[in-house]
């Protein structure tokens, strides 16, 4: 079933301070954060009511990943992505860089290099890192306001016989970017005649702003889902990421068999990797079942805090330059125009500006005079920071 459009409240300002929120609770009460990627809007009301009757019940043994579950996500990414996908494609982690961490486990050995698509998410060089493999980067190139990826770069890197996997994000952290499929076919090509398996990162793939659609990797062909795996969560989508599930689609059979064993060194053993939380199985079910419309309408209320967000600085900052994202809340601002030394860019911000956003060098090279902002929050809070940062900006 899903629920009718209705109007939700994303203008609501709800006060999360004292939560234990990473986000509001971690920098000082000061700081007016647009950092982290959660959104500062309540869940749909229909996820809300099903944890308040799970909870009502007063038991919280073992769950198990049932029928429903699986119905439900097979049934969304049918409706949504034209995808069909199989129950026993499916394992289950507490997040995605969980997931990316055990394929790395599973798919590759210590000194191997694994590709990354610079500046990307930032996790993904902590997880190759700490796994004993080596970062081999293949740093997207900027054409005017849009990023590319440099495929003549990838095809001369990738012939190393050191490396063994790409991470792709798709769409991508913090660019923005919704790969076309054009491009997802060039880069899946050139794996597969090099014999390198794609982890491919989908968790903002439900988040594509009007004018844009996502395709999933996996779904092009039979070659590139035999040779990916796909990890996806509604965890962005719907503001769930505190409650940790995510569902990584592996249509092939050895390579799933190989995940899910390296699931169950770690977690208790289960069929299909690991024993789900309660309230997350019903809160990912929910989503899944009853709350298209809920993010139909947050997308509108993204795109017009994007509007916002560029009418602002365009007025009046206007040496900031917002490179447009085709998907997800998160938003890259170059602000190498203002000349601020850019090792300095962050405490001023935090200092001065007092906002805090995610500085543009944790995202690697080419990150730098960069910061990323999280337009997922009510129209107020995004005037009160980019205010704070003009009126900092004048002192200068």
């Amino acid at each position: 079933m899903i629920v009718k459009e209705k109007n939700w409240s994303f203008d609501e300002v709800v006060d999360r301070s004292g939560t234990q929120s990473a986000k509001w609770d971690y920098y000082d009460k000061d700081l007016l954060p647009l950092w982290v990627a959660d959104m500062d809007f309540k869940v749909p009301e229909p996820i809300i009511d099903a944890i308040l009757d799970r909870a009502k019940h007063g038991v919280f043994g073992y769950s198990y990943f049932h029928s429903t579950y699986f119905d439900a996500v097979l049934d969304w990414f049918k409706r949504r992505y034209d995808w069909e996908i199989r129950k026993n494609w499916l394992a289950f982690t507490p997040g995605v860089i969980p997931a990316i961490n055990i394929a790395i486990q599973s798919f590759s050995n210590p000194g191997d290099k694994i590709i990354v698509q610079n500046p990307v998410y930032y996790p993904f060089f902590g997880v190759i890192k700490n796994n004993g493999r080596q970062i081999l980067y293949n740093p997207l190139k900027r054409i005017g306001g849009r990023y590319q990826m440099d495929l003549d770069d990838l095809k001369r890197k990738i012939i190393d016989e050191r490396v063994k996997i790409l991470i792709l994000c798709s769409p991508h952290n913090p660019v923005g970017r919704v790969w076309t499929r054009e491009e997802l076919i060039d880069v899946g090509e050139i794996c597969i005649n090099n014999e390198i398996m794609i982890i491919t990162d989908e968790i903002h793939c439900d988040l594509i702003l009007p004018g844009f659609r996502h395709t999933n990797f996996a779904s092009i062909n039979n070659d590139f889902a035999m040779n990916s795996i796909t990890c996806t969560s509604l965890s962005k989508t719907f503001n769930l990421a505190g409650l940790q599930l995510s569902t990584i689609i592996i249509p092939n059979k050895k390579l799933r068999k190989s995940f899910i064993n390296q699931i169950e060194s770690v977690f208790i053993p289960e069929e299909f990797g690991y024993l789900p939380n309660d309230l997350s199985l019903v809160a990912f079910t929910t989503a899944y079942q009853k709350c298209d419309a809920w993010l139909n309408s947050l997308l509108i209320y993204i795109k017009q805090n994007l509007d916002f967000l560029k009418s602002f600085l365009n007025n009046n900052i206007p040496q900031i330059d917002v490179i447009e994202p085709e998907a997800t809340y998160l938003v890259w601002l170059d602000f190498r125009k203002l000349g601020i030394e850019i090792d300095k860019l962050k405490n001023f911000l935090q200092q001065k500006a007092k906002v805090a956003l995610d500085d543009g060098s944790m995202f690697g090279s080419g990150g730098e005079g960069f910061q990323r902002i999280n337009i997922a929050c009510p129209l107020i809070t995004l005037k009160k920071a980019l205010e704070r940062i003009h009126n900092a900006l004048k002192e200068i």
